[in-house]
């Protein structure tokens, strides 16, 4: 008995919607995903298995690099109140307009007196500004005093005692950093935390 030959039909699947689906999730993506802001003053953390994070409010980032210091708080309106506060100090008189812009600036790292021309230049323009430092030797120790103020204006704003964390570079000399230490024992903050870099744990 001879056999049927059952007609073979081509497969195709038509991917129109598939593909519509992965231009969507990609348009959501990219609308949605932020820029990484360039640091005003990037260094090499150390590494470290601890994974606990920093809180995202009542913080000040001391950042300690290429024998320099930077400083950046959290909150717009304790910054505001901070750079007015400094002000007063040293002198200078801060519009609000730069009030506002330095509520949205990243970390920085000028004297008090030369803050206005960091607070006029554009976002870009701040990390190629060649910032010197914050002043912290002893005879015109402003990093002493910023951390001061800060405490003072946290306290005034939100009501609870400033965090502080010192974000060192791993190939940066220790008395830089003990120097930082110093300045925070000084001001009884002896409790305050090492921001270091993710790694694996070693088995």
């Amino acid at each position: 008995m001879a056999k049927l030959k059952m007609s073979k039909k081509s497969t195709s699947i038509d991917m129109t919607a598939m593909c519509d689906v992965a231009f969507l999730l990609l348009t959501f993506f990219i609308l949605t995903a932020t820029a990484k802001v360039p640091e005003a003053l990037p260094v090499d953390t150390p590494a470290s298995t601890v994974q606990t994070k920093l809180p995202e409010t009542d913080l000040a980032t001391l950042t300690v690099g290429k024998g320099k210091v930077f400083f950046d708080l959290k909150g717009r309106e304790i910054r505001k109140r901070t750079l007015g506060l400094m002000g007063d100090k040293y002198g200078v008189t801060f519009s609000e307009d730069e009030k506002n812009k330095f509520a949205l600036m990243d970390g920085f790292g000028v004297p008090i007196l030369n803050l206005k021309q960091i607070i006029d230049m554009k976002a870009a323009d701040r990390g190629k500004a060649g910032q010197p430092g914050i002043p912290l030797d002893s005879l015109d120790n402003q990093l002493k005093e910023w951390i001061y103020n800060a405490r003072i204006a946290n306290i005034e704003v939100n009501d609870k005692e400033l965090q502080v964390a010192i974000k060192g570079d791993a190939k940066e000399e220790y008395p830089a950093i003990k120097k930082v230490m110093d300045i925070l024992q000084e001001q009884k903050i002896n409790s305050f935390s090492l921001v270091t870099g993710l790694r694996g744990k070693d088995f």
